[in-house]
C-alpha cells in the first residue's frame, strides 16, 4: 500500500479535503491519511510514498523530517530542500534573469543586529547607507517587506522618506526588501500545480480579506492573461516549486510578479471560496496520486544535484527555444 501523508497546522479545511479527495478515488493501492510523527529514527525511512508540505516552514522539526524523507525516496510537495533555499530576493533576482517583469527591488541591511552579533560582525556593511541612490531607484510609494515572510506581516506601505524611515525602525532583526508600488488596475493570484496546470484568479490585495477574490471580473485581454499563465509557469518550474501561487499586479498592460514564495498558498475554503477551493483540491489530489503511482526516483545525496538538474532542465527548454526560432526563421526566409 502507497500512502499519501498530510502535513499540516492550525487549517482547518484544505487538509481534510485533500485525504478525503484521494480516498475517494478508491484506487487500489492507494490511501491518503493525515502524517502522525514521533521521534524520528536516522535508520527507518518514513512510511510515504508521498507527503503534502503544509507547515514545514513553520516547525523546523518537521523540515528536518522532511529532508529525510526526500533522502529516502518519498516525494514531498514541495521540495524541502528548494524551499529551505528560498527567499524572495533570490526570487525577484531569478525572474528578471528570466525575463519576468518585476518592480525595482533592494534587500537592505538589518535594522538591528541580528542574534549574537554585535557591530564588529558588520565591518564589511557600508556606512551610512546611501538612501539617496536608494529611494531614486525604487521610488515612492514602495513596499518594505521581510526578505522571507509571507501572510503580509511585517509589510508597510510607504508613501516618502519619514513613513519609510518610521516603518524601518520597527523592523526588528529582520531582513527587508523595498520595492516599488505598481499602479495597478488589473490584478491576479494564480495556482500553481505540478510545474503544469495554473489557475488564474482575479484579486484585489486593496479589499477586506474576505473579499479579495473577485466573485464577478470583468473581461481581461486574453494576450494578458496568457502572459500571466506562462511567467507563471516560467517562475514555478525555474523554482522546482509543485504547488505556489504567484501574484501578478498589472500597470499598463504589463504584468509585474511581486509574490510568487508561497510554497504553501492560502487554500482555505473560506478565503478562497468554492470554485477556487474546487480546483485546487481535486488539482493537488490528482498531483499527490501521480505521484504515488510514479516509480521511486534514485535519491541524490549531493547538494548540487539538485542545483545540477534545474539548470540542465533551463538549458534543454533555452536549446529548444532557439531550435524553434532558427526552424522559424529559415522558413520564413524560404518564403519570402
Amino acid at each position: 500500500m502507497k500512502k499519501i501523508g498530510v502535513l499540516f497546522g492550525m487549517e482547518n479545511t484544505f487538509p481534510g479535503a485533500l485525504v478525503e479527495r484521494i480516498n475517494s478515488m478508491n484506487l487500489e493501492g492507494i490511501s491518503a491519511e493525515f502524517v502522525e510523527l514521533g521521534g524520528v529514527r536516522l535508520d527507518k525511512p518514513p512510511d510515504y510514498s508521498v507527503i503534502v508540505d503544509r507547515i514545514s516552514h513553520d516547525i523546523p522539526f518537521y523540515r528536518a523530517y522532511l529532508k529525510h524523507a526526500v533522502l529516502n525516496g518519498t516525494a514531498v510537495i514541495n521540495n524541502p530542500f528548494w524551499w529551505s533555499a528560498d527567499d524572495k530576493f533570490f526570487n525577484y533576482s531569478l525572474a528578471a534573469k528570466l525575463g519576468v517583469a518585476v518592480p525595482p527591488t533592494v534587500v537592505l541591511p538589518h535594522k538591528h543586529y541580528p542574534p549574537g552579533t554585535t557591530e564588529r560582525s558588520m565591518r564589511n556593511l557600508e556606512y551610512p547607507l546611501n538612501w539617496d541612490a536608494i529611494f531614486d531607484y525604487v521610488g515612492f510609494p514602495s513596499f518594505l517587506k521581510p526578505v522571507d515572510g509571507g501572510g503580509w506581516r511585517d509589510v508597510h506601505h510607504v508613501h516618502n522618506r519619514e513613513e519609510f524611515f518610521r516603518a524601518y525602525d520597527q523592523s526588528r532583526d529582520l531582513c527587508m526588501t523595498l520595492q516599488g508600488a505598481v499602479k495597478f488596475n488589473e490584478y491576479f493570484r494564480c495556482y500553481v500545480v505540478g510545474q503544469e496546470k495554473v489557475h488564474v484568479m482575479p484579486y484585489d490585495p486593496r479589499r477586506p480579506h474576505h473579499e479579495r477574490y473577485l466573485l464577478d471580473p470583468p473581461d481581461y485581454d486574453k494576450k494578458l492573461l496568457k502572459r500571466v499563465e506562462k511567467d507563471s509557469l516560467t517562475l514555478c518550474r525555474a523554482l522546482g516549486y509543485d504547488l505556489n501561487t504567484v501574484e501578478f499586479a498589472v500597470e499598463d498592460g504589463i504584468p509585474y510578479a511581486i509574490d510568487f514564495m508561497n510554497p504553501a498558498p492560502d487554500a482555505d475554503l473560506h478565503s478562497v471560496g468554492q470554485e477556487n477551493f474546487e480546483w485546487i483540491v481535486q488539482t493537488v489530489a490528482d498531483l499527490a496520486v501521480k505521484k504515488a503511482q510514479g516509480s521511486p526516483k534514485a535519491s541524490e545525496f549531493h547538494w548540487g544535484a539538485f542545483l545540477s538538474a534545474a539548470a540542465k532542465d533551463l538549458d534543454k527548454k533555452k536549446s529548444k527555444k532557439k531550435a524553434t526560432a532558427k526552424k522559424k526563421a529559415l522558413k520564413d526566409a524560404k518564403s519570402s
